[in-house]
């Protein structure tokens, strides 16, 4: 383990702005690529919440070069995206315009290693915000100054299990990480390249973490939203394992009470997602 000398995070400087591309062609092939049902969205007419984590890995790299200390990355065994929150504050239109900047929200300890957790706002032509986004990456090996805020809690509550709200099956073909590259442009190569794969610590090609994201919220909406994405309010997950190429997603869903829903993932027999949380209008 390193100690890093220093925040983990640089505050108040504002990366972007990105612009995002809500075209119905592009919206269509996200709604092949995670299986929407509703014709809504399979015609691009309705923007799944979802949707929006697509359309933030450029400002991803970019934020993390300019707000993440370059030493804290070096002095890392290596890093993996720990956790994510998407909040809508309102439904989004295809073809709008929205732009989105990332900033340093905070960084902490985790045991021996480090959180980081960066900010991701996107606004319309008004300024006005539309879907904020958090998004923690840890690092392994270094540990770091705590800074800024924390993101979000979305921690599962225990008394959520005594309330059971349904389940949803998603098949993971073995061509998904492919269709969500071409929408997402992440084409990071332990995706397609078992050796690559293998550097992971996986002896499997699997699938990306934020395409299992949208999996979730697909399930959530076909659950606990009648079908209609556009009353998801907020998805939250952490990520406990990857979801490997050609096997089956099973979300389990549960009445969280006042916090809205809480919910789970399983794949191949092990928790991909953990402490998922989920709001509806």
């Amino acid at each position: 383990m390193t100690d890093f000398a220093g925040p983990g995070i640089v505050l108040g400087h504002s990366v972007g702005p990105f612009t995002i591309d809500l075209s119905p062609d592009l919206l269509a092939r996200f709604a092949a690529t995670t299986g929407a049902a509703a014709e809504p969205v399979r015609t691009g007419r309705v923007v799944p919440p979802a949707f929006l984590v697509t359309q933030i890995w450029a400002a991803q790299e970019a934020g993390r070069r300019a707000a993440v200390p370059a030493e804290l990355q070096a002095a890392a065994s290596g890093g993996v995206h720990g956790e994510h929150d998407i909040v809508v504050h309102r439904a989004i239109r295809p073809g709008e315009a929205l732009q989105v900047r990332v900033v340093g929200h905070g960084a902490r300890p985790a045991g021996r290693h480090s959180a980081v957790t960066l900010r991701y706002t996107a606004t319309d032509r008004d300024g006005i915000v539309v879907v904020e986004q958090w998004w923690t990456t840890v690092f392994f090996g270094v540990t770091c100054d705590e800074v800024g805020e924390p993101a979000p809690d979305h921690a599962f509550p225990v008394d959520a299990r005594e309330r059971p709200v349904g389940t949803h099956t998603i098949e993971v073909d073995t061509d998904m990480a492919r269709r969500y590259a071409e929408v997402s442009g992440d084409w990071s190569p332990h995706h397609f390249e078992l050796e690559a794969a293998r550097g992971s610590g996986f002896d499997r090609l699997f699938l990306h973490g934020l395409c299992t994201l949208s999996l979730c919220a697909q399930g959530l909406t076909e659950v606990v939203a009648g079908g209609d994405p556009e009353r998801l309010q907020r998805v939250a997950v952490r990520f406990a394992s990857p979801t490997f190429l050609g096997e089956r997603l099973s979300i389990s869903v549960y009445d969280a009470g006042a916090k809205g829903y809480a919910f789970e993932a399983h794949s191949a027999g092990a928790a991909v997602i953990t402490h998922g949380r989920a709001e509806v209008r």
